[in-house]
Parts: C-alpha cells; structure tokens; sequence
C-alpha cells in the first residue's frame, strides 16, 4: 500500500521540498513534487555563531510557498529535517518558531550521525536489485558522501544498512567564507582550503574502515554540477546525472577549471544554479580530495540524498 508523505530538508545552503508516493513492498519512490531553493541559511554562522535576519527571512519565505504545496497535496505525514547551520546556531530557537508558525510542525534538528544516517538511505536503497548492484558496476559495501554547506557526511555500509557514520565540518559553505575570497582564488588560499578538507578526511580515515568500500556514491549540489558538467549538459537534467559516473582523473580536472574561473565565468556555465556559483569551487575541491585521499576510481552520483531518506523514514 503507497503511503504520500511530504520531507524537508533544510541545510547551510539550500531548502528543499520532497512531496511523494512511497511503496515500500516495492520499494518505489515517486515524486509527486521536488523543489529547491537556495536560501543560504548559514551565511556568516562560521563567523557570528548566530542565523541572520536576513537567512532567517529568505527560509521563511521559501517554507510558506512551501506549505502552499503541502496543503495542495495533503500528505498523510510531514518531517522537516534541519542541519549543520542550525546545530551551530546560537539563535536556533528563533529558527525552529518561525517554522513552526509557518508548517505547523517543528524541525528537527539533527545530529551529523544522523543525518549521514538518512543521506545514507536515500541514495542506496533503490540500488539493490538494479544492474548498478553488478560486481563489475557499482559492488557494495558503498561510501556514500554528502557534500553540504556546513559540513560533508559520510556513512560506509551495504543493502543490509550502513554500519559506521562520521560528520565533519568541511562543506563548501563553510569553506568558502573561511578561505576562498579571491576571484579567482589564489594558489595559497586553494591550499589552506585543501589543509583543511584533508584534516576533516583524516578524521574520516580514524572513524570509519573506508578501505573497505568499492563504491563511492556522492550527494548533493556540488556533485550533481560537477556531472552537469562532466556530461557536457547545456542545461541541468537531473535524469542524466542521476547514476552517472565519473571518473576521478576528470573530478580533479574540473576542479581545476572551477578553481580558476571568475565569479562570472562560473556563472555562464549551463548547468550551473545561480546560488551554487560562489561556493561550487569548494564543493569541487572536497570531491577531488576524497577521492584523491581514498583511492576511488570515479564516484557513482545520486540524486536521491537525504531528502529521499527522510521520506522513507516516515513509512513504516
């Protein structure tokens, strides 16, 4: 029996609305309705410690057209997942009111782990089964990794579920506003970029048995645009980067290019969104660098994340 629920997942950068029929005999997800909107919700929270008027103002904005398409389609359940701005937040509490008001329900705010826990999730559980799942393709166990904007989840495990989960703060949000302020950037801030990305991977390295892995599966905006980019896609088509793959030799190359593009030369790129353009250098740069750092041959790139795994996980 399909049961229609409707996920939120709110994090540094972007919001995003997953409204859905979800068959968990068959194990089918359909999309019912998908949304994004950049809102930049952790602007300056490295910084400040705080949410600003400002970020607090675009979210509720993008919460309330939102709660127009919950009420059109009238699911059964809701859940709103928050992430690594509001962990960080001083003010959180102004946050989870205003959403509150705005959803009738209130956000959770998630720990790291748990929210590796549901990236996890929403990016393996459709492959069991498939062609992707053949020895000489895409074996488990998988390494999947979920690029944000405050911080980059990973979570190692096969079709039986994952087995070990570690957060660190290396998202191309956080990054950026650390160390990325020239356009382009220079050689000297893309290495204390690369400084830091390779602490928060040995920290990674402590935690889990990456070496295990034989599939890395990567998430989120800076994957999907660096295989917008690699498939040479005029305009973005989630369609065709859903399950694409690419290789690391090209990853690395593509960071490259990124890394020396202006502000306006990354904004006339195609597949590019226009609240991805500052920060996609970032997100590029910790790609490479897990792949470089972990001995992947490519990464398998999904559009199914956490907002995929907050949907299931209000199925029973």
């Amino acid at each position: 029996m399909t049961q229609r629920v409707a996920a939120i997942d709110c994090g540094t950068n972007s919001i995003r609305l997953l409204i859905a029929e979800v068959d968990p005999r068959r194990t089918v997800l359909t999309d019912l309705a998908r949304e994004m909107r950049i809102v930049r919700l952790g602007e300056g929270v490295d910084r400040t410690g705080r949410l600003s008027g400002a970020a607090l103002d675009r979210t509720t904005a993008a919460l309330r057209e939102y709660a127009g398409l919950i009420g059109r389609f009238s699911p059964a359940a809701v859940r709103m997942v928050a992430t690594s701005a509001t962990r960080d937040a001083e003010n959180s509490q102004e946050f989870v009111d205003r959403v509150k008001e705005v959803l009738g329900v209130a956000p959770e705010v998630v720990t790291g782990d748990e929210e590796a826990w549901l990236s996890f999730t929403g990016a393996t559980r459709e492959i069991a089964g498939t062609p992707l799942a053949r020895a000489d393709c895409c074996p488990p166990p998988y390494l999947v990794t979920d690029i944000g904007g405050g911080s980059t989840e990973f979570v190692l495990g096969g079709p039986e579920g994952a087995s070990g989960a570690r957060s660190v703060d290396i998202g191309c949000v956080r990054l950026t506003e650390r160390h990325l302020h020239g356009d382009p950037p220079s050689a000297a801030e893309v290495a204390a970029a690369t400084a830091d990305i390779d602490s928060g991977l040995d920290l990674v390295a402590d935690s889990l048995p990456v070496a295990q892995a034989k599939t890395l599966v990567g998430l989120a905006g800076s994957v999907t645009t660096s295989a917008g980019i690699a498939l040479g896609l005029a305009s973005y088509d989630p369609f065709r980067t859903h399950h694409s793959r690419i290789p690391a030799a090209q990853a690395h190359a593509i960071t490259g290019l990124l890394l020396g593009q202006t502000h306006a030369e990354r904004a006339a790129i195609g597949v590019m969104h226009p609240g991805r353009v500052d920060v996609i250098g970032a997100g590029a740069l910790v790609l490479d660098r897990i792949l470089t750092r972990f001995g992947f041959a490519e990464v398998l790139v999904s559009e199914h994340d956490i907002l995929d795994g907050i949907a299931w996980s209000l199925v029973r």
